[in-house]
């Protein structure tokens, strides 16, 4: 049986944990494999809403083992603390794993991404704040955290003091800020090591072994191409791979068991934080999708930044992660509208790009070449197969899987868990 990779091919907030929950009950596994609680996703289940952070959208479906992998960094409050959250309102935690290497979000490395994105000013890259950006740089300078090293005070104690010879410093003579206490950065993390233990295990041989009993895992991205720390509008980025290639890296598991990739994507586009955006709309249109599509991040609650629906990012996402399969989520959002553009290429002065610019002075510089398909009125949310969607939305589909290269699988017409058009099974 495979395993199937669950990536956002826009900017984020494309609709990823509707996704996975949709395909939650049929799979045995689900799989958090990079990022951590800077992003979110919210999954409507009847009259229920759930807005997750750090834990994967599978924690919700109860047949299903939720995982964290190697890929992903971990504050343990915000983790206990959605556990809880869950616990109170009667969804069964007890099956979630977490991967002994996934790395640990500590206290310095919050500190340090708050004052080092006031300090950029106007040059700032929009982070959450979180200290995502920072524990990575740990990870990669081989002086990060480990969940594994909480149960090792001696190790723990030895790495919390080498990242704060020069964290300390940084913070102290530089942003006028206290140096942290290593003794109590060490005591804080130990008093999560009790309540954590049952919880870690080798995730990577987990997952291995349960591709080779024929049982299906899908692994939800964080984030979204666009934002991968490679592959994206660098620097306006997270600081991991969002991509079908990161999802191999952030579980463990070998390239060669994924056998589909699903590209999610909004019938229009958003993004959060800084960055280049060519279809970007500061205008009524631009307010109009943000109001009706609840466009306010999961996580941070911050207007996100709207426009049409670019094909040109699309096409990039699907060639980065081999996508198979699109999901188009929030087309009832277009609902309304007396005629819809849609991106089809850039002008970059004066020359046409048909797919993405190479160095992103063009892509900052470029102006979106539109196509203007027909809107429609009728309300769609009840539609559940593609004959009862309006003939102008049909069209809207097909001209935008025309575009995107790759099929579109799945519409979605409304946030709650049943409203979606399943064109074609997934699984």
């Amino acid at each position: 049986m495979p395993a199937i990779a669950i990536i956002g091919a826009q900017w984020g907030d494309e609709g990823k944990g509707k996704a996975t929950d949709l395909l939650g009950s049929r799979v045995d596994y689900v799989v958090k494999f990079n990022g951590g609680n800077n992003a979110g996703h919210t999954v409507v289940i009847g009259d229920e809403k759930y807005a997750l952070h750090l834990l994967p959208s599978g924690i919700l479906s109860p047949n299903c083992t939720p995982v964290i992998g190697n890929g992903v960094v971990v504050d343990i409050e915000v983790l206990f603390a959605e556990l809880d959250a869950l616990i109170a309102r009667g969804v069964d935690v007890s099956r979630l794993q977490v991967s002994a290497n996934a790395h640990v979000i500590a206290d310095y490395n919050r500190s340090l991404d708050k004052v080092t994105e006031r300090f950029l000013g106007s040059r700032r890259l929009g982070t959450t704040g979180r200290g995502i950006g920072p524990t990575y740089a740990d990870k990669m300078n081989r002086i990060g955290i480990r969940i594994q090293d909480l149960f090792d005070e001696g190790i723990l104690r030895q790495k919390v003091e080498g990242a704060l010879e020069l964290k300390g410093q940084i913070l102290a003579k530089i942003y006028n800020r206290r140096a942290p206490d290593v003794d109590a950065i060490v005591e804080e993390l130990l008093s999560y090591a009790d309540r954590l233990r049952p919880m870690v295990s080798d995730t990577g041989l987990l997952l291995n072994q349960a591709l080779d009993r024929g049982e299906t895992v899908l692994l939800e991205a964080g984030q979204a191409t666009l934002l991968d720390v490679d592959h994206g509008t660098y620097p306006f980025v997270t600081s991991s791979s969002a991509t079908s290639a990161g999802a191999c890296t952030g579980s463990g598991i070998p390239p060669m068991r994924l056998d589909q990739v699903i590209g999610i994507v909004k019938a229009y586009t958003t993004r959060v934080g800084e960055g280049p955006f060519p279809t970007e709309l500061d205008d009524s249109f631009g307010e109009h999708l943000r109001k009706v599509g609840a466009e306010y991040g999961t996580t941070t609650g911050r207007p996100r930044r709207c426009g049409w629906y670019d094909a040109v990012i699309a096409r990039y996402a699907a060639r980065v992660n081999g996508v198979t399969d699109f999901v188009l989520t929030k087309l009832d959002v277009l609902t309304g509208l007396e005629q819809v553009p849609v991106c089809v290429a850039y002008d970059v002065d004066g020359v046409r790009h048909d797919e993405m610019p190479v160095n992103q002075t063009d892509f900052h510089h470029a102006v979106p070449i539109y196509d203007y398909l027909p809107g429609w009125w009728e309300d769609i949310s009840a539609c559940r197969t593609f004959e009862e969607l309006p003939a102008n939305a049909q069209a809207y589909v097909k001209a935008v899987e025309a575009m995107s290269g790759a099929r579109i699988s799945v519409v979605g017409v409304g946030p709650k868990r049943d409203e979606s058009i399943v064109l074609h099974e997934l699984i």
